[in-house]
């Protein structure tokens, strides 16, 4: 088959792609390198330095594609405060110039990349899909992909566009995740081990008893491959890509400190762990309802939290 990865020189779309072409598919990546790195992209994919919002310039390519994994976005929730605008223009925008260069060459699905901060702060866990979500997201990063989930459905088959499908990742981690060369706002693994790797103390923002459910960067690659095959999905559904299990901040620390039976006063004590400032946006804790991945998708995860870290402690000693 013939697929678009747009964001494919990022860090889920990467290895997306690696994977895509692993099972002898042909891959056209298209990415502005805002924040995906070259070297990231494997080298047997056709590569296209395109933004997304510029419909025009990405269009004629669409020619002859099977399907589009929509992965490019401006992520975190920290920088959206500072520049919704740009948020907008390309998680909104984009996605809008997305779905009708599908339309107009014939694409026959699209499976959109979506966020579990749709959400927002529920008490109520695990999360599921049948939800309903604060009309007002915490922050504008959630919003414009909660925007982008209608506009699957809306510009989708409902008005003679592709076929759709939107995934909602919780916490993704594993190889080529953010790190502290990407800023401040990186995932919070890929900080950690660069702190560990530096000889630095972990930065928590308080109080560290927040949870996520963290899902192998593989695992969610598999999903997405699911999803494009999937005969039982298609008209927008929204479907859950994560945990059953959360992990705090402190847990995480222990574990890539390598020290698990700590407590957070003897991680500060001992200088291994210091208090950050609080960040605005942020939810107290998410856990994800899988069921429905398992039904519509045949999907479930086959990496847990700790075994991926130790995968990655190790990568980091060779």
């Amino acid at each position: 088959m013939k697929y678009i990865v747009t964001g494919g020189a990022g860090f889920i779309g990467s290895n997306l792609v690696d994977r895509l072409i692993e099972n002898g598919h042909e891959v056209t990546v298209i990415d502005n390198l805002s924040t995906g790195r070259k070297e990231n992209i494997n080298p047997r994919a056709n590569f296209l330095q395109l933004d997304i919002t510029d419909e025009k310039s990405i269009e004629p390519f669409f020619k002859g594609i099977d399907g589009i994994f929509h992965l490019a976005a401006m992520a975190r929730i920290q920088p959206s405060f500072e520049n919704p605008d740009l948020y907008f223009r390309v998680n909104v925008l984009g996605t809008r110039n997305i779905l009708e260069a599908a339309k107009k060459n014939g694409v026959k699905r699209v499976v959109y990349s979506a966020s579990s901060s749709a959400y927002g702060d529920s008490d109520v866990l695990p999360l599921r899909e049948n939800f309903k979500v604060p009309a007002q997201a915490l922050n504008p990063y959630a919003s414009t992909k909660r925007i982008g989930e209608m506009l699957m459905v809306d510009l989708g088959k409902l008005t003679g566009g592709p076929e759709t499908v939107c995934l909602r990742y919780f916490n993704v981690f594993g190889p080529r995740q953010s790190t502290l060369a990407d800023g401040p706002y990186a995932l919070v693994v890929g900080i950690f081990l660069g702190l560990k790797n530096q000889g630095k103390p972990m930065t928590i923002v308080p109080d560290g008893h927040q949870r996520r459910a963290f899902t192998w960067v593989n695992d969610v690659a598999e999903a997405n491959m699911a999803a494009m095959n999937s005969q039982k999905v298609g008209n927008g559904e929204i479907i859950n890509i994560g945990s059953g299990v959360s992990y705090s901040i402190w847990d995480i620390a222990k574990l890539v400190l390598e020290s698990p039976n700590a407590t957070p006063e003897q991680l500060i004590s001992s200088g291994k762990c210091v208090l950050a400032p609080k960040r605005q946006g942020e939810v107290k804790e998410t856990v994800a309802d899988i069921s429905k991945a398992k039904d519509l998708l045949g999907w479930e995860p086959k990496m847990n939290f700790p075994d991926g870290i130790k995968k990655l402690l190790e990568a980091d000693k060779k």
